[in-house]
């Protein structure tokens, strides 16, 4: 697959030690994806790299809502929700980057999730869908119309990254064999599969661009 270098992006979405193998919120072989995130940040000229960063008493989490259980849906301020076990608590190791994901490339970390009362899946827009992180803007700047998304997990902030992207008007990617999915509830990841799909969204594989 060619793409022209100068105007397209890759955005590696939270690969953080809280949602690999030991993480607090772990996802299954999460850290299996890193070398080829790692190959895929340096073909680019332009990465960018996403980092959850909650406070200590986050909305997500579900130690946060009385009765509440990990993994179980709830209503927060009108809308349903998944809550989550505690995780990538802002200056906390499950916070940090995975030691094994080389951070030279990323001329851009987008730090979501900051504010106590509203989550951000997306490395776009917080969930309220209307408070933008930047990244945009950044984008834009830089004259970026196509965007290749990989990461953690495949069925909810990359998914939900690549949604944005493609409402924004961007030429979207994910790269499948570069992110891992959460798989909760069941049927996640079928249903981001075809939500993307029906956006346009390009899910693809590592070779598909660096071969």
């Amino acid at each position: 697959m060619k793409l022209e270098l100068d105007r397209s992006a890759f955005i590696a979405i939270d690969v953080q030690n809280d949602f690999c193998p030991g993480g607090a919120l772990a996802v299954k072989d999460g850290a299996d994806i890193i070398p080829l995130v790692n190959k895929l940040s340096a073909f680019f000229k332009y990465s960018i790299a996403t980092q959850d960063w909650h406070p200590q008493t986050h909305v997500s989490f579900a130690s946060s809502h009385l009765g509440a259980n990990a993994y179980s849906s709830i209503i927060i301020n009108g809308q349903e929700n998944v809550v989550w076990p505690d995780h990538c608590v802002q200056g906390s190791r499950g916070a940090d980057f995975h030691p094994s994901l080389r951070m030279e490339p990323y001329r851009l970390v987008i730090r979501k999730g900051t504010r106590p009362e509203l989550d951000s899946y997306s490395a776009f827009y917080e969930n309220d869908g209307k408070t933008a992180t930047g990244l945009d803007g950044y984008l834009k700047g830089l004259g970026i119309n196509t965007v290749v998304l990989a990461g953690l997990a495949f069925d909810y902030c990359v998914f939900f990254s690549a949604r944005d992207a493609a409402r924004l008007g961007y030429k979207t990617m994910v790269v499948e064999d570069a992110s891992k999915p959460v798989g909760s509830p069941p049927g996640s990841v079928e249903e981001a599969v075809k939500d993307m799909q029906s956006r346009a969204v390009a899910i693809i594989k590592s070779g598909d661009i660096l071969s």
